[in-house]
């Protein structure tokens, strides 16, 4: 664990400082994750997390997620960013059921 994420765990919250330091660390990346953080598109269900795209819903599971960033160029994007800063800072929505259960309503 980085020291940032460290600080992020000892803080459980996003203050100026961090969001500035994740910026830097990060760049656009960085910067897009935190706003998916604001707009609190990140929820947490049984099995994985799931973060609401422009367009369409992308699965988080571990360093692994669905959006074309990542399935295309084969590196962390966005949305992984913003799972493990929701994940520390505990900035999500948990949903008591299971995602696959959500896709047959």
């Amino acid at each position: 664990m980085s020291d940032l994420f460290k600080r992020l765990a000892a803080r459980k919250e996003l203050d100026a400082d961090l969001r500035q330091e994740i910026e830097q660390e990060y760049g656009p990346r960085g910067k897009k994750a935190l706003s998916i953080l604001d707009a609190k598109k990140v929820k947490k269900y049984r099995d994985f997390f799931v973060v609401q795209g422009r367009s369409d819903p992308y699965i988080i599971d571990e360093d692994f997620c669905t959006c074309g960033d990542f399935l295309y160029r084969g590196r962390s994007c966005s949305h992984i960013l913003a799972v493990r800063i929701a994940e520390v800072t505990g900035v999500y929505e948990s949903v008591d059921s299971w995602y696959q259960d959500e896709l047959r309503k």
